[in-house]
């Protein structure tokens, strides 16, 4: 029997494994299995902790519901940065992704602010398939043109403002643009109504998931956008399905700046040999 936390960063929920100590054989279909909401535990991401190297305290594999391998999770980060500082007594961890080092500290009162470094914006490193620009182009979907931004936090974000994200087709349009041949590594989606300069509300459809209550670099991507279009300041409120978040892109180093909650369910064990979908 294997040990897991369930966690979550504002309902967007984790599996989470401690393989410091030992390996496990967590592959993209144990993954999937295990995310699955009938026949396993249930999440949106599972999530790998691996023993740290020289550069960080360490290192972090996120499983999406599909079984890919997601390069970054904002919301996964935070959560284990919270039981590595509560575990040592920490104010400050450095998690080492697929998208570079997260660092990470303890912002009192249980939340916890990433550095989540500078986003990327040049059409081919996002990437995209074809030259656009990134701050504002046009993605078609059945004949109709939307207009969106594209931003990478480390996984690729396709941010369309609209002007209600409660009314937004989420679940018909996320889908389309997920898999659309713009993005050939397929694409996170965000839906963003700006309510005022300093306050967004924000719905998503995360790849290889679905619709989820929150994504942290979907809020990273989405204040990025934003403040590109100059639709917000630097600092900016990310009101999403389960909560809220905190974002800065901070000026002084271009770096993107997030913080909020964390939290464990419950904790369990699991037989990895018996997993089965049926």
């Amino acid at each position: 029997m294997v040990p897991f936390r369930k966690m979550h960063g504002l309902g967007n929920d984790f599996v989470v494994f401690d393989a410091r100590e030992r390996a496990l054989a967590i592959t993209s279909e144990r993954a999937r299995i295990l995310a699955d909401r009938h026949f396993g535990i249930g999440c949106d991401t599972v999530v790998l902790i691996a023993p740290g190297t020289a550069a960080a305290d360490a290192r972090v594999v996120f499983y999406n519901a599909d079984g890919g391998v997601a390069e970054h999770c904002g919301n996964a980060v935070r959560c284990v940065a919270r039981l590595l500082m509560d575990e040592r007594a920490l104010a400050r961890v450095r998690l080492e992704t697929a998208s570079g080092i997260a660092i990470c500290e303890d912002a009192g009162k249980g939340l916890v602010t990433v550095d989540m470094g500078a986003p990327i914006l040049d059409w081919d490193k996002v990437p995209l398939a074809q030259a656009v620009d990134t701050n504002q182009f046009e993605v078609e979907v059945d004949g109709a043109g939307h207009s969106a931004s594209a931003v990478s936090m480390g996984n690729p974000h396709c941010v369309l403002f609209v002007e209600d994200a409660l009314k937004a087709p989420v679940t018909v349009l996320g889908p389309r643009i997920e898999r659309h041949a713009l993005f050939p590594k397929r694409v996170n989606v965000e839906f963003v109504q700006v309510i005022d300069p300093e306050h967004l509300r924000m719905r998503v459809w995360e790849r290889g998931i679905g619709v989820t209550l929150a994504c942290g670099t979907g809020a990273c991507a989405t204040a990025v956008a934003a403040v590109r279009r100059g639709l917000t300041g630097r600092k900016v409120e990310v009101t999403v399905d389960g909560g809220k978040l905190m974002l800065e892109w901070r000026e002084s180093d271009d770096h993107v700046l997030m913080t909020g909650p964390t939290a464990t369910v419950f904790t369990g064990e699991v037989n990895l040999d018996r997993l089965s979908d049926h």
